[in-house]
């Protein structure tokens, strides 16, 4: 059974969330301050640990600190109102898996922790490869390193690398604006490798050459017989980036319709193909569009 630690010292909140959570069939504590907490990790083993930035004795940070010292397995998440976004994508990357916003649906927690244990699994896999094949792996982060995208070094290209910084660890959909030729494509591009998914796919699509007819089924897919033509399915840009990142350049040029059913996806990460019911998770997106 997964354990979970909830550390919040609002206790109207922790409570609804451990309800949730036990729905679930999850194995839930709650601590209201980091000293509780501390003591709860040093007596139990908790697979996900979700923290509030905001303690009374602490914060999220120091939380973050000592699970990754003492319990590196264990997946962190911080939860934080608007106004503390900085700190967490601080706390993210100094180790944390995600951060959440307040006010937030169960339905969004929920998935949070199930991909935190997802990465954890992975995560497992990966550090035996890396003890086994210890050589291969420096080479391919010399080869990386080569490829680097050229940093500029005036006050707004500075200003523009700390961005993608603060962005490329989190799962936020990102707005890139600029006139045509400004290296929208390369910024999308460089948030992309600095993430958590570099390794997954990067699938670019151009808004202008996508044609109106069938813009709904390039994006999202179809599956045969779902329409007169449809002769066999097709897999949409949406799900071919699963996992990864989906960059649309010049969205602008999309359709009014196309852009309304686009919301989906930065919603909820989720799509449907043409002709199916079930959903199918979506991609981060980066999106560009001219001043």
């Amino acid at each position: 059974m997964v354990s979970i630690l909830i550390v919040e010292d609002d206790v109207a909140f922790a409570t609804m969330l451990k309800t949730v959570f036990d729905k679930r069939k999850y194995k839930v504590d709650t601590s209201f301050s980091a000293a509780e907490a501390f003591k709860q990790m040093k007596a139990s083993l908790f697979e996900v640990i979700l923290t509030d930035v905001r303690l009374p004795d602490s914060d999220g940070l120091e939380v973050l600190f000592e699970v990754k010292s003492n319990y590196p397995t264990a997946q962190v998440i911080v939860m934080t109102n608007y106004a503390e976004i900085n700190m967490a994508v601080k706390a993210m990357k100094n180790g944390a898996f995600d951060y959440v916003s307040k006010p937030f649906r169960p339905e969004a927690i929920l998935q949070t922790i199930e991909n935190a244990l997802d990465q954890k699994n992975l995560n497992g896999n990966i550090t035996s490869q890396e003890e086994v094949l210890p050589k291969k792996k420096e080479k391919i982060r010399v080869s990386e390193s080569s490829s680097e995208f050229v940093r500029g070094v005036s006050d707004a290209a500075i200003k523009l690398n700390d961005y993608i910084e603060l962005v490329a660890p989190t799962n936020m959909s990102v707005l890139i604006i600029g006139e045509s030729g400004t290296g929208k494509e390369q910024v999308a591009k460089s948030i992309h490798k600095k993430s958590k998914i570099n390794g997954a796919p990067f699938i670019a699509v151009d808004g202008g050459a996508v044609p109106k007819e069938i813009a709904s089924s390039e994006f999202f897919g179809h599956v045969k017989r779902s329409f007169t033509g449809a002769i066999q399915d097709k897999t949409g840009h949406f799900e071919a980036a699963n996992g990864g990142t989906l960059f649309l350049d010049e969205i602008g040029n999309l359709s009014y319709g196309l852009q309304v059913q686009l919301l989906r996806d930065l919603q909820e990460r989720k799509i449907k193909n043409v002709g199916i019911s079930h959903e199918i998770k979506g991609a981060n997106i980066l999106i560009t569009t001219r001043n």
